[in-house]
Formats: structure tokens, C-alpha cells, sequence
């Protein structure tokens, strides 16, 4: 009972680190922009007809990209939302969806941490949750619309269902679980993400191995289900979204950027890259896995339990290194596995403490290692990330400037046009169409992100626009492509910059003499404890530079990322 109440209270401190980090970086990113679009355009348009008419209204047509993605994740979250909206029409829409997911994954993660609870008992789920809530990665992405974040949830439930019960013995002994979380992991893979497969195959071949399920009785049958559920969910619905019958975007994925090779045009990595780089970075805690992992690997008391989540997951990463592109989210389903042998090794160590100089050193640093890395993810990661989105700022900021300029004829009903040009870098970090201005009575709004060089090259093109956003440079005589192709075809057109938004440029260093700003890091304490937590900061700031650090400082650096111009029209 003695860690009842903190395994309580940090099982609800998932979902609110998750919504946390949703209010404070709420805008999405390039990556994040089919499924964000698609939430918009099925809220608002439901999903496509067979009317040709109809494919303005939605952006996947219009920016279809390389493959056609699933969009079942999307019509969930907006079927979901529409039921709290039916409630309150004002709520952020873009908000609400994230949230949904957020929560969806969070208590997935919950529902992890309970069978830990039933498996090894409450001290070692504490342990867990203490990790896991000191990781960036999950908790920041956890409401972000990507289709990894969709299947995320799914394989967590699907790695409750392998662990043992202690409670229960006939639980694990039933075939069951293993067919469920066989099942799980089948239908998470054919509609969202094809890697899994692999994950899928290192799982069951372990299981039959080991003898824990039989091939035929368990296996077969859950692969079975899991593939007709799948398909019949993702061509069902996609089918419909894409207006092609029958359509299959994980098959017609894996074909292009695995038979065909064409992820490699992203970037590739080495093989180790997910052992020495993406682990140690989802992690974050170094004594993780330099430390809790080894000691419960070492134990007899924990090494079978330890060894049954590590081998299928380090084996399907070993598999799925062979893809040349590797990125971090590829494989952070198997980050809730890691994190559950770090808290047997961890517990193990805490429940021996009064034994051993050892076992109490190595509790308390594994404690202080985890105090250190949840700092480092809310008070430097999170503001840093959260400056990462000048085209959601930019836009926002259009948007202000003209309800602050423009003027309205009261005396007639005309709809005045206002025409916004997009430029690439905008719409990558946080542009959404639910960022866009609906028309009224007085305002028609027309947003343009036009990709087409030879387009954009001519005149006709820019004649059309009020205002643009475009990259901006710390160099004001440093002009962007777009900006270049707009002077070139309108010589004589003036354009006044209205806005500056800035973006995340790494970390600077400030030295003796030298002002700190910490714009990034207001921003974050103004959201959060309002002005009063900025003058605290300020001060905090400035004593312990001149009692402590002798006048350096360390703070995040800024750099112009986009400017909004506005055209100045002639008064003659």
C-alpha cells in the first residue's frame, strides 16, 4: 500500500504531461500534415463522394503525395470530436482531435503500467511510470497525428497482453492473451504501419520458441483475424477517402519505399543507428539502459521476464535496420517493453538497498538520473520544440495584423477579398486549415500554397495576392526563392514586412556582459505560471548569474524564420 498513492498519482500524470505538452506546442508539423488535414476536411466536409466537384474541398487531392496514406485515424478522431463539439462549437478543433489521441495513447500506456502491476508487483510499475514519464519522445508525440502515434497505442496494448500474470496463473497460461496481442499488433500493422510486421514475426516466432503458444491453435488464427480485420477496416474506409476501389496504402507503401527503394531518397543511417542513437534518445535516462537493463538482464530473479520483452524487440530492430532510412519513430514501439526491464532492473536494485553500499548507490542515482531528464524534457526540450512552428505563428499573426488594420464600410454588405500566399517552410511547420480564417459577412479569405516553379514564375500569379509568407533571413537583403520570383515578375509592386517570426536555432551561450532574453523560455513559463513565473525566472536568471555562474548563461537561441509581407497598394 506504501506506493499505492504514487503509483496513482503518476499514472495520472501521463495524460497530463500529454496535454501539457499538447497547449504548449499545439501546431504540427510537415509530417503530421496529412492526417491533421484530413481531421479538418472529414469534420467538415465528411468523407469524399464520387462528385468531381468535391475534391477542391479536400487537401489530400489537391497534395496527395507520394503514396496514398490511411485515413482511418483520422475519421476516428473526427467522429469522436464531433461528439464534443456537438457540446461546445467554440473549442479548438485541432486541439480537441490531438487530445483525443493524446488521451487514447496515455491510457494505453496506463493499461501497460496496471499489468506490470499484476506482474511484478506495485513498487516495479512505480518504477516504470517514473521512466516513462521522464521521456521526451513519447509523452511530447504521444498526441501528434502520426501514423506511428495511431499504431502506438495499439502495440501497447498489444505488449500488456504478453506480460505474465502473478495474480491470475491460468491467464498465463491461456492462449488468449497471446492471440489477442497477436491480433492487436496484425491489425496495427496492415492499417497504419507495414514495419510491424517484422515486429509481428520476432513476437510470434519468440512465443513459439519458448512454447508459451501453439502455431496452429493460436498463431494462425490470430494472424487471420488480424489481417481480415485490417483490411477490411482500412480498405473500407480508404477506398472511400481516395476514391480508388480497392485501396490498400500500407501495401502500396511498403511496395514504394521498400520494393522500390524510395525511402532512401530521405536520408539513410547506418545499421547501429537504432542501438547507439534512437534507443539511447527515447530512453533519455543514460542509467537506463546502462544500468537498470544490465542489473535486471544479470539477476536470476528478473532475467526470464527481462529476456521475453528484450529478444523480440531488439530482434526486430536488428531485422528492420537492414531499411537504409531509419528515423526514431520507426521504432519507438518497443520503448514501453525497455522502459518496463529498466523498472525490474530498478526495483530490484531499490529492493535491496539496505543491503548493499551497491544496490542503495545505484537506487538514489537512478532517482536523481530520472529527476535530471524530466527537467531536461519539460524545461529545455519542450520550450525548444515548441519554438519549432514560425508558420503557425506567422499565420496567426497575418491574421491579427488585419483584423487590427482593416477597415469596414459599414454603409454596404460588399465582401472585401484577401488572398495569402503560403511559402513552402510555412506550411511545413504548423500551417494547417484549421489555422485558416473562415469567410463572413465582410471578409472572403483565399490561402494559396502553390508548389509549381514555372507558376509561380509568372506575373498573373503574384498580381492576385494581399499578403505572403515567406522565409525570412537574419540579413534583411537575403531574399527566398519566392520573394526572388516575385520581384522579378512584379518589378514595380511594393511590399511592406509587417511581421518577423522566429524559430528555434539550437542553443547559445551567453556570456558576461552580454543580455540573456530567453524568449523561448517565457513563452513556455508565461503559458504555464503566467507573468508572475516570468519575473520569478527573470530573477532566479539574473542572481544566479552574478552569485553563481560568474555572468554565462545558457539559454535557446532564436534566428528569423518567416516574415509576413503585405503589398502596398497605390493611393492614386
Amino acid at each position: 500500500m506504501r506506493y499505492g498513492l504514487l503509483f496513482a498519482g503518476l499514472l495520472l500524470l501521463l495524460p497530463t504531461l500529454i496535454i501539457l505538452h499538447l497547449l504548449i506546442a499545439p501546431y504540427t508539423k510537415v509530417e503530421e500534415s496529412f492526417h491533421i488535414q484530413a481531421v479538418h476536411d472529414i469534420l467538415v466536409h465528411g468523407l469524399p463522394s464520387t462528385l468531381d466537384s468535391e475534391r477542391i474541398n479536400y487537401d489530400h487531392f489537391a497534395f496527395p503525395g507520394a503514396v496514398p496514406r490511411t485515413a482511418v485515424g483520422a475519421a476516428a478522431l473526427a467522429k469522436l470530436s464531433q461528439c464534443v463539439i456537438a457540446l461546445d462549437e467554440r473549442i479548438d478543433r485541432q486541439i480537441l482531435a490531438r487530445g483525443i489521441l493524446g488521451l487514447y495513447n496515455a491510457f494505453a500506456l496506463g493499461v501497460f503500467a496496471y499489468g506490470l502491476r499484476r506482474s511484478f508487483g506495485q513498487a516495479a510499475a512505480t518504477w516504470y511510470l517514473l521512466f516513462q514519464s521522464s521521456q521526451f519522445h513519447v509523452i511530447y508525440y504521444a498526441s501528434r497525428p502520426l501514423s506511428n502515434m495511431f499504431a502506438f497505442g495499439l502495440t501497447t496494448l498489444a505488449m500488456r497482453f504478453l506480460l505474465p500474470d502473478k495474480v491470475d496463473r491460468s491467464y498465463t497460461q491461456a492462449q488468449g492473451p497471446y492471440r489477442l496481442s497477436l491480433c492487436l499488433l496484425t491489425i496495427a500493422g496492415v492499417i497504419f504501419r507495414s514495419e510491424l510486421a517484422v515486429l509481428v514475426g520476432t513476437q510470434t516466432i519468440f512465443l513459439i520458441l519458448t512454447g508459451r503458444i501453439n502455431i496452429f491453435k493460436t498463431a494462425v488464427p490470430a494472424g487471420l483475424i488480424g489481417l481480415t480485420l485490417g483490411l477490411l477496416i482500412t480498405v473500407t474506409v480508404d477506398s472511400l477517402f481516395w476514391q480508388r476501389a480497392p485501396l490498400w496504402p500500407e501495401f502500396e507503401a511498403f511496395v514504394f519505399n521498400v520494393i522500390h527503394g524510395q525511402s532512401s531518397a530521405w536520408g539513410t543511417e547506418p545499421w547501429s543507428f537504432y542501438f547507439f542513437n534512437a534507443i539511447p534518445r527515447l530512453l533519455l535516462s543514460p542509467l537506463t539502459y546502462l544500468l537498470a537493463i544490465p542489473v535486471a538482464l544479470r539477476q536470476p530473479a528478473t532475467r526470464t521476464p527481462a529476456l521475453s520483452l528484450l529478444i523480440p524487440s531488439f530482434s526486430f530492430i536488428a531485422l528492420y535496420s537492414i531499411q537504409p532510412h531509419k528515423e526514431w519513430r520507426f521504432i519507438l514501439y518497443i520503448i514501453p517493453s525497455l522502459t518496463a526491464v529498466a523498472a525490474l532492473g530498478a526495483n530490484y536494485l531499490w529492493t535491496r538497498r539496505s543491503r548493499s553500499f551497491f544496490a542503495r548507490s545505484a537506487s538514489y542515482l537512478l532517482i536523481l538520473s530520472t529527476i535530471a531528464s524530466f527537467c531536461l524534457s519539460n524545461i529545455v526540450l519542450l520550450p525548444a520544440s515548441a519554438a519549432n512552428y514560425p508558420g503557425a505563428h506567422a499565420l496567426n499573426a497575418l491574421h491579427q495584423y488585419q483584423a487590427q488594420t482593416s477597415s469596414v464600410d459599414t454603409q454596404n454588405d460588399r465582401q472585401e477579398d484577401i488572398s495569402v500566399y503560403l511559402g513552402n517552410l510555412a506550411c511545413q511547420t504548423g500551417v494547417t486549415r484549421f489555422l485558416q480564417q473562415t469567410d463572413t459577412q465582410t471578409t472572403n479569405w483565399i490561402y494559396d500554397k502553390t508548389e509549381d516553379e514555372n507558376t509561380k514564375s509568372t506575373p498573373v500569379f503574384w498580381e492576385k495576392f494581399d499578403y505572403l509568407v515567406v522565409e525570412a533571413s537574419s540579413d534583411l537583403e537575403c531574399r527566398d526563392e519566392d520573394e526572388s520570383r516575385l520581384l522579378i515578375a512584379l518589378p514595380s509592386s511594393q511590399w511592406e514586412t509587417v511581421k518577423i517570426i522566429e524559430g528555434f536555432a539550437g542553443i547559445s551561450i551567453v556570456r558576461p556582459g552580454a543580455l540573456a532574453d530567453g524568449v523561448a523560455e517565457k513563452r513556455l513559463l508565461s503559458f504555464v505560471g503566467g507573468q508572475r513565473a516570468v519575473e520569478l525566472y527573470e530573477k532566479s536568471r539574473d542572481t544566479a548569474r552574478k552569485l553563481v555562474l560568474k555572468g554565462w548563461w545558457v539559454e535557446l537561441k532564436m534566428m528569423p524564420r518567416l516574415k509576413v509581407l503585405r503589398r502596398v497598394k497605390s493611393t492614386v
